[in-house]
C-alpha cells in the first residue's frame, strides 16, 4: 500500500545518513530488487501476487545461460523487461546498454526488412555454410548495437500484430520506440493508451526535436541536428570549413541519457508506484553535451569558441603534431607541463623564453610555438617519442587509427574485444560492455539476433501462445 511503500524510503532515507549501520545495505539493496525486479499490479492482481510473479518469471527466464556466460540473474537489471521498438542507431544503443545490464530485450523488427542497418554496409559478417541462408550476411553496423537482445520479426499493420504488442506492453517494465511524434497512435500504441494497460511502464520516445516546440514533427537525423545544435560549427580545422565528428556522437549520446532516464524512472517506480513518459530529444542531448562550451558563449555572449582542429581554445601547446610516421598529442596543460614537454623535447630554453612563459604568452604566441613543437616531432618516429615521454607526467598520446585502438595493449588488457558464436555467421568479434563492476559482471551473453530469431520463444515462453498459434501467425504475415 501506498502508506508501506512511503514508510519504507523515508526509513531508507532516515538510515542513508548513518554509513556505520548496517541495515541500510539491506534496505538499499531490497529498494533496487524491487524497483527493477518488480511490475505494478495487473488489473485484479494484488502487488504481493505481482512480485511473485516477475520474481518467479525472472529465474526461470535467465537459469539456462550458455557455457561460460554470466548468469544474467547477477546482473542490476536482471528482472527488467524492455520493449525495443527503435531502429537506426540512438535506441538500439541506449537498449543495448539496458541489456548488457541484465535486462532481457525484446526487439520488433520488420518481419521482411528488419531493422533498417541491417541492409547498411558492406561490411557484412558472411554466413556460413551451416545457416543455408543467403545474402550478404549480417550488416557489421546492426551487429554493433544489437547483442544480449532478442528479435521478434511482427508487423502492426495487422490487427493480430497490435495485440500481440498490447499483450507485450503489459509483461513488460520499459518500452523505448523512436518514431515521429503521434506516429504509434494510430496503432493504439502511444504512451496514454499502453499506460492504461500497463501503469507501470516507462515509456522513452526518442525523436529528433522532442514532443513539443515548432519542430516535433521533423524527423531526426544525427548529422542534421549536429550541424543545426551547434556541435558541427566548432569541430574541424583551424582554418578549414565545419566538420561532422568521426561517429554518430549525437545519437550515441542520446542513447546514453536514455539509457540512463530509464534507470532513474525505474527507481522513481518503486517510490510512486507509478510509471512515466520520457520526451527524449536528439537537439535537447546535443545542446546539453555543449556543456562547458555552451556555458562560455553563455557567459561571453560569443557566438563560440570557434574552430581548432585538435588544439584547444585556451591551452597552449594542446594538439596533435606531425612525427616521421605518424602524429602525436601533446598537452602542456600549465607551466609546470609546459616546462616537462620542454625538456623532453630537448629544448629547455623555451621554458624562459619571454613569448611562451606563461600561458597567456603561450596563447598570444600560439602560431609561433606550435611550429618549433612540430619542428622538433618531426625528427622521431610516433613510437620514439611515446618512449621518450613514457613516465613524464606529461600529457601525451599515438593518434591511432581504429585497428591501431582495437589491437592495443590496453585495450586488451581491459577486455574490450569479445570474439561471441553467432548463430549464422560463427566466430565474431565485438565490442565488450565498458564499464566494470566489482560484483556484477556485466558481459556479452548472446550475439546479435538473426531477423526473428526469437519469435517462436517470446510468443510461447513470455505470451503463453501454442506453437499452432505462432504458426497461424506466420502463415498471416504477421510474424516471421
Amino acid at each position: 500500500c501506498p502508506k508501506t511503500k512511503t514508510a519504507h524510503y523515508s526509513r531508507i532515507t532516515a538510515l542513508s545518513y548513518n554509513p556505520s549501520n548496517k541495515q541500510v545495505y539491506t534496505l538499499v539493496l531490497n529498494s533496487f530488487q524491487m524497483s527493477l525486479s518488480r511490475s505494478l499490479p495487473r488489473f485484479g492482481q494484488r502487488a504481493a501476487s505481482s512480485i511473485h510473479y516477475n520474481s518467479r518469471q525472472a529465474q526461470r527466464r535467465w537459469h539456462a545461460t550458455p557455457s561460460g556466460a554470466v548468469d544474467a540473474g547477477a546482473l542490476p537489471l536482471a528482472g527488467v523487461k524492455v520493449l525495443d521498438m527503435t531502429r537506426v542507431l540512438a535506441g538500439p544503443y541506449c537498449t543495448q546498454i539496458l541489456g548488457d545490464l541484465g535486462a532481457e530485450v525484446i526487439k520488433i523488427e520488420h518481419p521482411i526488412r528488419g531493422d533498417d542497418t541491417r541492409a547498411w554496409g558492406p561490411p557484412y559478417a558472411t554466413y556460413n555454410e551451416e545457416s543455408g541462408k543467403q545474402g550478404p550476411g549480417e550488416s557489421a553496423y546492426f551487429l554493433g548495437v544489437n547483442r544480449n537482445k532478442k528479435s521478434l520479426g511482427l508487423s502492426f499493420q495487422h490487427k493480430s500484430g497490435v495485440e500481440i504488442l498490447h499483450k507485450l506492453a503489459k509483461e513488460c517494465d520499459v518500452l523505448v520506440e523512436n518514431y515521429l511524434p503521434g506516429a504509434l497512435k494510430k496503432y493504439d500504441m502511444d504512451y496514454d493508451t499502453l499506460a492504461k494497460i500497463n501503469p507501470g511502464l516507462i515509456y522513452a520516445s526518442i525523436t529528433g526535436y522532442g514532443q513539443t516546440g515548432p519542430y516535433s514533427s521533423r524527423a531526426g537525423y544525427d548529422v542534421m541536428v549536429e550541424a543545426e545544435m551547434g556541435l558541427m560549427h566548432i569541430t574541424g580545422h583551424r582554418d578549414g570549413p565545419p566538420a561532422k565528428v568521426g561517429v554518430a556522437i549525437t545519437d550515441l549520446t542520446t542513447g546514453l541519457y536514455t539509457s540512463n532516464s530509464v534507470m532513474a524512472a525505474l527507481l522513481g517506480r518503486a517510490k510512486t508506484g507509478r510509471g512515466q513518459h520520457l520526451d527524449v530529444s536528439l537537439a535537447d542531448c546535443q545542446v546539453a553535451s555543449l556543456a562547458n562550451i555552451a556555458s562560455s558563449c553563455l557567459i561571453s555572449g560569443k557566438p563560440d569558441t570557434g574552430r581548432w582542429g585538435t588544439a584547444h581554445p585556451s591551452i597552449v601547446p594542446y594538439k596533435g603534431f606531425q612525427t616521421k610516421d605518424g602524429s602525436v598529442m601533446l598537452g602542456g596543460g600549465n607551466d609546470r607541463l609546459y616546462g616537462v614537454m620542454c625538456e623532453k623535447l630537448g629544448r629547455p630554453e623555451w621554458i624562459k623564453d619571454p613569448r611562451f612563459v606563461t600561458n597567456a604568452e603561450r596563447v598570444k604566441h600560439r602560431d609561433e610555438l606550435e611550429e618549433l613543437v612540430e619542428t622538433v616531432t618531426k625528427t622521431k618516429t610516433t613510437q620514439e617519442w611515446l618512449d621518450v615521454l613514457e613516465g613524464s607526467g606529461m600529457p601525451y598520446a599515438a593518434i591511432n587509427d581504429i585497428q591501431g585502438t582495437l589491437q592495443h595493449e590496453h585495450t586488451n588488457a581491459r577486455n574490450m574485444v569479445t570474439e561471441v558464436e553467432h548463430p549464422s555467421c560463427g566466430p565474431m568479434k565485438l565490442l565488450s560492455p565498458p564499464v566494470k563492476f566489482s560484483e556484477s559482471k556485466p558481459s556479452i551473453r548472446s550475439a546479435p539476433p538473426t531477423l526473428g530469431q526469437h519469435t517462436q520463444e517470446v510468443l510461447t515462453e513470455v505470451l503463453g501462445m501454442s506453437a499452432d498459434d505462432v504458426e497461424k501467425l506466420r502463415t498471416d504475415g504477421v510474424v516471421a
